[in-house]
């Protein structure tokens, strides 16, 4: 397997090539299609990973074929538990974390991770928040392996699950 890792560009068509990758897994795994209400940052990738200096995401690729996405962004969510514990200055937040299933369990979430949390110290967060839901078989092993803790454990009907991790290197 010969994966390249890369940032993505303000180019028309590798942003479709990456909304149709998302939106196929999201169909897969969720079992359902584009939906603005949870989809608009797909909708909208410039405005939310690739215009702003301190947002980007990234894909890995097999080839020309997409099999793994990540994105980060500043910390742009209203959890009124969060109000005023994460600010878009010192909060960066992962999201679209999706592997094909022909390429899980070779450590390319960790790899996409890696880069992420990376570039999020670049970019001086202090820290990185995310949501994952308890459905996800090996989504909280998956970030408790990486460092994250769990913050607040919602009971909603999505099982959602907020985690962040401290990236100061004190």
């Amino acid at each position: 397997m010969d994966i390249e890792i890369r940032q993505i560009n303000d180019d028309e068509n590798e942003i479709g090539l990456v909304q149709d990758f998302l939106y196929d897994q999201i169909k897969k795994e969720y079992g359902i299609g584009p939906t603005p209400k949870f989809h608009y940052d797909i909708e909208s990738m410039g405005d939310y990973y690739i215009i702003p200096e301190r947002n980007t995401f990234f894909v890995a690729c097999d080839g020309d074929k997409i099999v793994a996405s990540i994105g980060l962004r500043g910390y742009d969510l209203g959890y009124d538990f969060f109000k005023d514990e994460y600010t878009k200055d010192d909060t960066a937040s992962i999201w679209r974390l999706m592997v094909d299933e022909n390429y899980r369990r070779h450590g390319l979430a960790r790899n996409l991770v890696a880069k992420i949390e990376d570039f999020a110290s670049s970019k001086s967060y202090d820290k990185i928040y995310l949501h994952t839901h308890r459905y996800l078989e090996a989504g909280l092993p998956f970030w408790k392996s990486l460092g994250y803790k769990i913050t607040v454990e919602e009971d909603d009907y999505d099982e959602t699950t907020h985690m962040i991790k401290y990236l100061n290197k004190y």
